[in-house]
């Protein structure tokens, strides 16, 4: 293999300079950067019950989603939530392509973030093409105020992501007296380095190379699934002209040939060319073609949203959405809504109180006076409501089976507390052997049902 044969396997990287582009989509994704960011920078600022609103507390071992408490036992309603958000992904992705990708992803929301201040900094897309191909003092200096607004962005973004998983308000109070630990420190470094890496440097390059997702989306595609798509029978022949000429006598389609579809994709695509696994679905494209054939008096949506059936076919809109309800569709959304709706159901009877018990193994039984043989037990009570909750204990199973010591515990708002209990039986109360036995909680408040934990009662 020569040297040239190898060169030729590897792309070098083409810098992308997207131009600014308004319209409907732009509009739509400008909404979710607010909507998305608003959520993500805001909601571990949210106090609730005179805590954080929103805290994944690692060192307590407790998530503090506002009313709700989550306890490492719950990690099934988890595992049911990334469920849901698999089962969403492969509904949205089916009915509309890559919507996640083009208008909710991180990497695009915090690419339009960096390339938005890139663009106040640097100006538009000729502007920057130009500053970078200069030199000089200018050049440094616009550079270096760009590269700070990027890393004050990047570092809000880590702390504020550290934030979420040890209480905010302490966080910065660490920063402020330079008193965070080392791994405070190695996370916020990391997560705002990897923001400033992926989103002002990396960019296209991680929805083009690094992402799976761009992987296997061609296998949740099928031919009714709404794609962007450039409308080659209508377009093609493509030419230049000028506005009011009688394109089609020179046996030209409707598109121009300005490469502005070109010009505004984040990626660098040709959308022309068909359908790139390189294509995030952001539909930039769309509005860059609308406001062309605007100025040229043409009808819009040479490049759309639209399916490979219909572009060949020549559906009409309702053809379309005739055709977005059809049995894979179905099957998606009837599993998804029923996971969902089991997932409410779970989160709504869940119990705010949990009892677990577990048998003393280092003494399995033992006789005491009185002529009763003793079993310890460590029962441990868990109040994941925001109360102070009363655990009234008893025990059930065998004759004259009662505990020894305080059958009442007080058990603070989101805590738990570990207690041990001797348990009693006479002699002659069972045989020798292992006999089933309850413990029967209940607790102060009537609307919550009282719990039984199944144990056993061992008679030497």
């Amino acid at each position: 293999m020569t040297p040239a044969e190898d060169d030729s396997l590897y792309e070098v990287r083409q810098k992308v300079y997207p131009r600014a582009v308004s319209g409907v989509f732009a509009n739509w994704r400008w909404a979710m950067v607010w909507l998305t960011q608003i959520v993500f920078y805001g909601f571990c600022w949210l106090p609730w019950n005179g805590r954080q609103g929103v805290l994944f507390h690692l060192a307590e071992r407790k998530f503090y989603i506002f009313g709700f408490v989550f306890w490492p036992q719950d990690v099934f309603y988890l595992a049911v939530l990334l469920i849901i958000s698999a089962y969403s992904l492969f509904l949205f992705t089916t009915v509309a392509g890559r919507l996640w990708c083009g208008f909710t992803c991180p990497q695009t929301v915090y690419t339009e973030m960096f390339l938005w201040i890139e663009k106040i900094v640097e100006g538009d897309r000729a502007k920057r093409m130009k500053l970078d191909q200069s030199g000089g003092a200018r050049k440094f200096g616009l550079k270096s105020l760009k590269y700070f607004l990027w890393f004050v962005l990047s570092a809000w973004t880590g702390i504020t992501f550290v934030g979420y998983f040890t209480p905010v308000q302490g966080l910065m109070h660490d920063i402020a007296n330079w008193q965070l630990s080392g791994w405070e420190i190695f996370w916020v470094l990391f997560y705002g380095g990897f923001t400033y890496l992926m989103a002002g440097v990396m960019r296209e390059q991680v929805c083009k190379y690094m992402c799976p997702y761009a992987r296997f989306q061609s296998v949740m595609f099928d031919q009714d699934t709404l794609i962007i798509t450039y409308d080659q029978e209508r377009g093609d022949p493509r030419g230049s002209r000028r506005k009011g000429e009688d394109y089609k006598a020179a046996g030209k389609g409707d598109c121009v040939d300005c490469g502005i579809c070109v010009q505004v994709c984040p990626t660098g695509i040709d959308i022309r060319n068909g359908l790139q696994y390189e294509c995030i679905g952001c539909a930039a494209c769309i509005d860059a073609c609308d406001q062309v054939m605007e100025k040229m008096d043409y009808p819009k949506g040479l490049i759309r949203y639209s399916t490979e059936n219909a572009v060949r076919k020549h559906w009409v809109r309702a053809d379309i959405l005739r055709h977005v309800m059809r049995p894979r569709v179905l099957i998606y959304s009837a599993i998804l809504w029923a996971i969902i709706g089991a997932f409410i159901w779970g989160l709504a009877t869940r119990s705010p109180v949990r009892v677990d018990v577990i048998k003393d193994r280092t003494t399995l039984a033992r006789e005491v006076e009185g002529g009763f043989i003793e079993n310890i037990y460590v029962l441990q009570l868990m109040n994941t409501s925001e109360i102070a909750r009363e655990f009234r204990i008893s025990v059930s199973g065998l004759s004259d089976i009662r505990l020894d010591g305080n059958a009442s515990q007080l058990v603070q708002a989101a805590s738990n507390r570990t207690l041990t209990v001797h348990v009693r039986a006479p002699v002659e109360a069972a045989e020798r052997g292992s006999h089933p036995i309850y413990f029967d909680v209940n607790l102060d408040d009537p609307e919550i049902r009282p719990l039984r934990e199944k144990s056993v009662f061992i008679m030497p």
